[in-house]
């Protein structure tokens, strides 16, 4: 489950670094509030199974995954602006 709450956290951060990087004050408050809650989740779900570096390693590769895949989709949009 920590892979797929790994992917979609980095989804959540790095779309808050490009509205924060953009000033949307309103938008990257409001993903703020879902960072939080998303990292409570994790927190308690690693505190509970402390010895299991396996959970810890999926979520690491899951949140690895959602940043490349946000990041390759705000590359694409902005490709994809120049050239129209």
């Amino acid at each position: 489950m920590l892979f797929f709450v790994g992917i979609l956290e980095m989804l959540i951060v790095s779309t808050w670094t490009k509205l924060v990087s953009t000033n949307h004050i309103l938008g990257s408050g409001i993903v703020t509030i879902f960072n939080i809650l998303i990292w409570y989740y994790v927190l308690q779900t690693i505190v509970a199974d402390i010895q299991n570096w396996q959970v810890v390693g999926l979520y690491a590769v899951g949140c690895a995954l959602g940043t490349v895949m946000t990041t390759f989709y705000f590359q694409r949009k902005e490709r994809l602006a120049k050239h129209n």
